[in-house]
């Protein structure tokens, strides 16, 4: 149950709650007066202050311990117990963020329907709290490396506009933070950023998820209204029915649409920003997609790196999950140690952030250790999937490829591969390239020259 604060410097007062509220279960600290009422407040935060108006031999009154309250626990529900000649003071306490108040002397079906309430309405502000912190969190954007500051220096260019984004990049790199990134630091932050799954959507119920519908006068709004001063995400924009691309055209281009079933005309504000993980050049010449809608939303390109590209980013990202899964899923916060960073460095992502993200989370859940992630705790899930991409990524290493190669040809041909994918694992860096293969910069460079590797390295 809850965890109640009663603040009376009446004792009978304060032993008549504190057993009503005992009976149904909930725990009760009692105070006095102001100074051991904060003192409870400190130590920890209750579920709900009961407060008298009227404190004697106390420095604070009631109402100086509201003002503090909603000043440091905005979202601790405060309910206002007062006599018959507070009446007006406890009026002035609502308006000040009280929740409520409780006349004296009242009876205890009052008494619990006022504290239930104002529960309830705490439960559902600290939801909504918890909601859109999660989704700022989810928004946060990640890295330290040069293609993750490209990237970022580009949205941050994009949030005061309003024109239409189009966000390329491989499946589960990040293309659906980057859209909330932005949205969350526009003008449009306090309206809604809603999302479309264009690819789990049914055909057939597409139209009446985005424009909504009129049957008999009752009227369901679709996401462009809801999205309405905010921003409407399209994630996997190349699935959409083409049917439904010819309707969403217009609406780009006229600004206004009907629902269905309906006639009156609808015209809404909203930001759109689309993703796709396909090639939409591929799309638009097997006849998939229109043109003229490419043309609409990709006002403003954005390509988002894979996670391969920023390679050097996955320690960072793996702190950030840690703490972000410990926080909101309750997950042991455990750290990673250097062998374990250097073995997820050295894997293959075909998964990008997300296979990350679920790398992450496994090893916090199934891992050995309750406090650090070993290097076993990783691989001992992901083994298959690391031999499968290592093969794919570097050579396909099997009988049919060696067969005709003598041993010096066959190893020049693994040492030209295993080298190109980790200088381009490292970005290029030759200090890192270098440092990781167990090599001097000078005798890295001489061993691609004489594999006829032909790359730009960063010296630094």
């Amino acid at each position: 149950m809850s965890y109640i604060l009663v603040v009376d410097d009446e004792k009978d007062i304060r032993d008549l709650i504190s057993q009503i509220l005992f009976e149904e279960g909930h725990t009760v600290k009692l105070a006095h007066n102001s100074m051991s009422a904060m003192d409870y407040i400190n130590n920890k935060e209750p579920d709900l202050i009961i407060l008298d108006i009227w404190l004697k031999d106390s420095e604070m009154d009631g109402i100086e311990i509201l003002k503090s309250v909603k000043q440091n626990n905005p979202l601790c529900p405060v309910v206002v117990i007062s006599g018959h000649g507070n009446i007006e003071i406890a009026v002035a306490a609502v308006k000040q963020g009280a929740y409520d108040f409780i006349e004296k002397p009242f009876n205890t079906d009052q008494l619990l329907q006022v504290i239930n309430r104002a529960l309830e309405a705490s439960r559902l502000r600290k939801e909504v709290y918890s909601l859109q912190n999660k989704e700022m969190n989810e928004s946060k954007m990640v890295g330290g490396t040069g293609a993750f500051k490209i990237l970022k220096q580009k949205l941050d260019k994009l949030m005061n506009s309003n024109g239409r984004i189009l966000i390329t990049g491989p499946s589960g790199s990040g293309k659906e933070i980057a859209a909330r990134y932005i949205h969350q630091n526009s003008p449009r932050a306090n309206n809604r950023f809603l999302t479309i799954a264009c690819a789990s959507i049914q055909s057939e119920k597409m139209e009446e998820l985005l424009f909504g519908q009129e049957v008999e006068g009752k009227i369901s709004p679709g996401l462009f209204e809801k999205a309405h001063g905010g921003t409407l995400f399209f994630d996997e924009v190349a699935d959409l029915p083409i049917g439904t691309q010819a309707k969403i055209l217009r609406v780009l281009v006229d600004q206004v649409f009907t629902r269905v079933g309906g006639k009156n005309i609808v015209r809404v504000n909203c930001r759109i920003v689309s993703s796709t993980s396909k090639d939409l050049a591929i799309e638009i010449e097997k006849g998939y997609f229109k043109e003229e809608l490419f043309h609409r939303l990709n006002v403003v390109p954005i390509k988002i790196p894979s996670l391969e590209e920023r390679i050097l980013d996955v320690s960072l990202l793996s702190a950030y999950f840690i703490d972000w899964l410990s926080k909101n899923e309750g997950l042991p916060n455990k750290q990673l140690t250097d062998a374990s960073i250097r073995k997820l460095q050295n894997m293959s992502w075909p998964g990008n952030i997300r296979q990350l993200k679920n790398t992450i989370e496994r090893a916090l859940i199934l891992g050995s250790s309750k406090t650090i992630i070993n290097p076993k705790d990783i691989f001992e899930f992901i083994e298959t999937e690391k031999k499968d991409s290592f093969q794919s990524n570097l050579l396909d290493f099997n009988s049919e490829f060696f067969a005709d190669k003598s041993l010096r040809s066959a190893r020049e041909e693994f040492e030209r591969a295993y080298l190109k994918y980790q200088i381009s694992k490292f970005g290029g860096n030759v200090s890192k390239t270098a440092s990781y293969v167990g090599m001097e910069r000078s005798a890295l460079h001489r061993k691609m020259k004489t594999l006829n590797i032909e790359t730009t390295l960063k010296e630094k």
